[in-house]
């Protein structure tokens, strides 16, 4: 189990559901393998399954094998769905319209609309990596109840000011974002550098 300067890792819970991207959840694992100091809680649903092997040709052990501890979506009765076990913050990677409007309305209807339930009531950060477009008025106003109930509707949209080369980049640079915003900037940072300005800083 890795472990921080403290004793306790950082725990963060991570989600993939039914929206295409399924890139952005196993790419997000992949970094945060490497990291001595987070605890990663996964969470496949059986649409994020599927994604899985239509978009990446990877089956649901390999991206298992990725995190310290796998939750079945099933298992209301895991350590995830109680805030007295501490995590410090979620995010779901992809999120789909389906989940978004569970999460919206409370419903938590499995273990991964019920941690992003108890995320929320806790005052923890929670970072939907939402995926639709064209984007109808019922999933806009899902989107605004979450944001009122104080979580982060993120958007996987590609950024082009840093010249990216490939699709690889691309991603690493939406990962490198999400992971700042869930306070682990260190790691984010190494994928997506800060804005220095069009000329670097530099003044006339």
């Amino acid at each position: 189990m890795p472990v921080t300067k403290g004793g306790a890792p950082q725990r963060l819970i991570v989600a993939i559901t039914g929206a295409t991207g399924a890139i952005y959840g196993v790419r997000l694992l992949q970094v945060l393998q490497r990291a001595s100091n987070v605890e990663t809680h996964l969470l496949i649903s059986p649409a994020g399954v599927m994604n899985l092997q239509h978009e990446l040709d990877m089956a649901r052990a390999d991206v298992e094998a990725l995190a310290d501890v796998v939750h079945n979506v099933r298992d209301i009765g895991a350590t995830i769905a109680s805030g007295s076990f501490r995590a410090d913050a979620m995010i779901v990677a992809p999120c789909s319209m389906r989940t978004l409007a569970a999460i919206a309305h409370g419903l938590s209807d499995n273990l991964i609309t019920r941690a992003a339930d108890v995320t929320l009531k806790e005052r923890r950060k929670l970072v939907l990596m939402v995926r639709e477009t064209p984007l109808n008025l019922a999933h806009l106003r899902n989107m605004t109840a979450v944001t009122e109930m104080g979580g982060i509707v993120f958007p996987p949209v590609p950024g082009f000011y840093q010249k990216p080369q490939s699709i690889a980049e691309l991603v690493d640079h939406t990962v490198g974002r999400v992971l700042d915003l869930v306070d682990l900037r260190d790691i984010g940072e190494t994928l997506a550098p800060g804005w220095g300005g069009l000329n670097g800083g530099a003044e006339d």
